[in-house]
């Protein structure tokens, strides 16, 4: 089925000399150019990232700091907040004994109001 081409034995595989016109010190001169290509733009990569990593690193920075401070804030509303809110409880009382008071003297005068409830 498959047929076989008979092929002289020096054309099989080339001599070493052959295969390579270039002399091997120009190969490995080529060889170590590209890799300091890639040693450099690999260099410049890392530096890229870390100033990458650096702004990064300050945005975090001034978003905590903000959050602190909102914090802060909050507290600080929460606190006036509950300040106002016993003010205003101590004052809706304050009036609750007044009407109270009122009510009671215009009892004792005997006139008649009707109670608000």
């Amino acid at each position: 089925m498959f047929s076989t081409i008979a092929v002289p034995s020096n054309q099989t595989k080339p001599h070493r000399r052959e295969i390579s016109a270039v002399p091997e010190s120009e190969i490995l001169r080529r060889r170590n150019e590209e890799l300091e290509k890639e040693l450099k733009k690999s260099i410049e990569r890392e530096e890229k990232m870390k100033k990458e990593l650096q702004k990064t690193w300050e945005r975090l920075r001034v978003a905590e700091e903000a959050e602190e401070r909102l914090c802060s804030q909050l507290g600080e509303l929460e606190a006036e907040a509950v300040d106002q809110a016993r003010t205003y409880r101590t004052r809706v009382i304050h009036l609750m004994d007044q009407l109270s008071l009122a009510q009671k003297l215009l009892e004792s005068a005997s006139i008649t109001v009707p109670s608000i409830q």
